[in-house]
């Protein structure tokens, strides 16, 4: 068994693996009805998948409802601190590269008070996989307004209804010059394994924003999105994109601008045909921006952008190894003790 290309390095099961290996022995503590079941169920079939030995996982969280994540899963992880978890990860994944480094956290964890920490995670490309639950609203605090909470959005902490502007969270991977962004929903099981697979599979920062029902503070939120006058816009690489059974598509306007348009009245030639792997982000974030902020009736899936690009934890040790090789002993000391050098005057 070969390791897929984002595993170089990782060590590979000798015995086959089930679910079952990949399920601990602690009790699952969500609502009834919540979505993180649903993810976490497809979560522990895709890994015997990938064959990796549990020992070489390691799942790391936040705070909040998701981030109970690493109690269920029987491999190594930490339940860290209220949005740091990107930052620990990085941590984990340049002195472990024979480690399968995993992210969980929410809108609430990620994009709050760890939105730096995020940032700087995809910008560095460090190699983990984080998926980012995201239900428009904080459960665990019980049911306060989240950074992707549509704007007039009633809460207990909005009585009169949210004043801020939602985070898209794509378009702000995108931004921040991540190498791999997808997006894909609790309730569809397959399409959100194909993309935990390929995101586990990428070299680099691979972020999976996951649409997920909180249905004790928010429930229903993205009901709208399934239902009759909803539109999911599935993005399949090489593939033009058309969605609703092929009546709609995505065409591209004079000005540049990507607006969704009836297929019937656009030249075929004018539908966008996807591609995941463009260097330049551009296209993938004007797809993002197909996302509506509000109330969500159309909303992309799939990955928008998979390209590869040098990784920081592989970078840092190779410079470590240049180092090194040149003078083993003394580097590291002549580093910290630096050229400059100076008297101090007695007088």
């Amino acid at each position: 068994m070969s390791a897929p290309s984002g595993l170089a390095g990782v060590p590979l099961s000798i015995e086959p693996l089930t679910k079952k290996d990949f399920t601990s022995d602690q009790e699952v503590r969500w609502c009834p009805g919540c979505g993180d079941y649903a993810v976490l169920a497809a979560f522990q079939s895709l890994m015997p998948t990938l064959g990796i030995k549990r020992e070489n996982t390691v799942i790391i969280s936040g705070i909040g409802c998701s981030s109970r994540f690493p109690y269920y899963v029987d491999s190594y992880g930490m339940h860290s601190i209220h949005g740091r978890a990107p930052a620990i990860a990085t941590g984990v994944a340049m002195t472990r590269p024979d480690l399968n480094v995993w992210v969980v956290t929410g809108d609430g964890d990620a994009l709050s008070i760890g939105g730096n920490h995020l940032m700087h995670a995809l910008r560095r490309n460090v190699n983990m996989t984080i998926m980012l639950f995201n239900n428009r609203i904080y459960g665990l605090t019980k049911g306060q307004y989240s950074p992707t909470s549509e704007l007039g959005k009633v809460t207990k902490s909005t009585p009169y209804g949210s004043l801020d502007t939602p985070f898209n969270p794509v378009s702000l991977a995108i931004g921040a010059e991540a190498s791999f962004v997808a997006r894909s929903i609790d309730s569809d099981r397959k399409h959100l394994t194909e993309v935990l697979t390929a995101a586990a599979q990428h070299r680099g920062t691979s972020l999976v924003e996951i649409y997920q029902n909180c249905p004790i503070f928010n429930d229903d939120a993205f009901e709208t999105l399934k239902g009759p006058e909803g539109a999911l816009i599935a993005l399949r690489h090489g593939e033009p994109i058309v969605f609703a059974d092929g009546q709609y598509c995505v065409t591209r306007k004079p000005t540049g601008e990507l607006v969704v348009a009836p297929t019937a009245d656009v030249d075929p030639s004018s539908i966008v045909v996807h591609d995941e792997t463009r260097q330049d982000p551009s296209q993938a974030f004007a797809l993002s921006r197909l996302t509506e902020p509000g109330i969500l009736r159309q909303a992309p899936i799939g990955i928008f952008r998979n390209v590869e690009r040098p990784t920081y934890d592989d970078l840092a040790r190779e410079q470590i190894a240049t180092v090194c090789a040149d003078d083993p002993g003394t580097a590291l000391a002549s580093v910290i003790a630096g050229n400059d050098t100076w008297e101090a005057d007695e007088r």
